[in-house]
């Protein structure tokens, strides 16, 4: 064993703090350590570290077993070179039946290397370096920035405002044939038949009397037809829009509606112009 390390040995049970971090300097971190007796059973509680002035914790205190007892440790940084101190907080020893007992933390002393060379004998601090410049300034670039916004955008307006194009004509439609009634009546689909044959000569009302609208309702509508062609069968339209109202709503049952439709359908088309 070395002679450094039986004088560390003597010093941690003495309970002096030791700096264990091998020449440490200016912003490295400090490891303080301290060797703490304690009867087994025994544990040990270490409080927080304040800064001092020109050191500081780098965090809480490390608690680790040790032969007879415990060893305390707190990882410190020192801001300046020398020989510096800084007053450790007191150490409680708790029992195991709760009862405590502290222990004066005392100062730790250590030593700090300086990081600048020691061929600098006076270090002072340099001025800032002054900011670099061009020695001739353009404006070339920024105008040819500029031509091409303005070039980009009106390309891109141009590309809005294009003609629309032409709609190509589709093929036309094919109808299929209209069924007949006798099919949708052979369906039980009396309502169906009702519903169309109404429609059919609403619209060829609403085509000769454009007031008389499909929005209105029957008794709306032969009013309107009354006031604008009084000549217009009128009975004729009462009976048969009556009629199939009744089928389409289902207030009539056992009304056969295929003559009646029909009846409608030919009426529709006497009105039609």
């Amino acid at each position: 064993m070395t002679m450094g390390a039986v004088l560390l040995a003597v010093l941690l049970q003495q309970g002096t703090w030791i700096a264990v971090t091998p020449r440490p300097t200016v912003g490295d971190t400090i490891w303080l350590e301290r060797a703490v007796p304690a009867p087994p059973g025994w544990r040990v509680r270490a409080a927080r570290l304040d800064p001092g002035a020109v050191t500081e914790a780098l965090g809480d205190a490390v608690v680790v077993r040790a032969e007879g007892g415990w060893t305390v440790r707190y990882p410190v940084v020192a801001w300046a070179p020398g020989v510096q101190s800084t007053a450790m907080p007191a150490i409680w020893r708790v029992g195991p039946d709760g009862s405590a007992d502290s222990l004066p933390g005392g100062t730790a002393m250590f030593r700090v290397a300086s990081v600048i060379p020691d061929s600098v004998r006076r270090p002072v601090p340099q001025p800032a370096l002054s900011p670099l410049r061009l020695a001739r300034r353009t404006p070339l670039p920024a105008l040819a920035g500029l031509l091409v916004s303005a070039g980009m955008l009106v390309a891109l307006v141009a590309w809005r405002r294009r003609p629309p194009r032409a709609a190509l004509r589709g093929p036309d439609l094919e109808l299929d044939p209209e069924i007949a009634d006798a099919r949708w009546v052979a369906a039980g689909e009396s309502k169906a038949v009702a519903a169309r044959a109404a429609r059919r000569l609403r619209g060829a009302i609403a085509l000769a009397v454009p007031e008389a609208h499909g929005a209105l309702s029957t008794a709306e509508c032969l009013a309107v037809v009354e006031r604008a062609r009084p000549q217009a069968p009128l009975r004729q339209l009462r009976e048969l829009l009556g009629a199939l109202d009744q089928v389409a709503f289902a207030t009539a049952h056992g009304v056969d509606v295929a003559p009646i439709a029909a009846r409608a359908r030919a009426l529709a088309e006497e009105l039609e112009p």
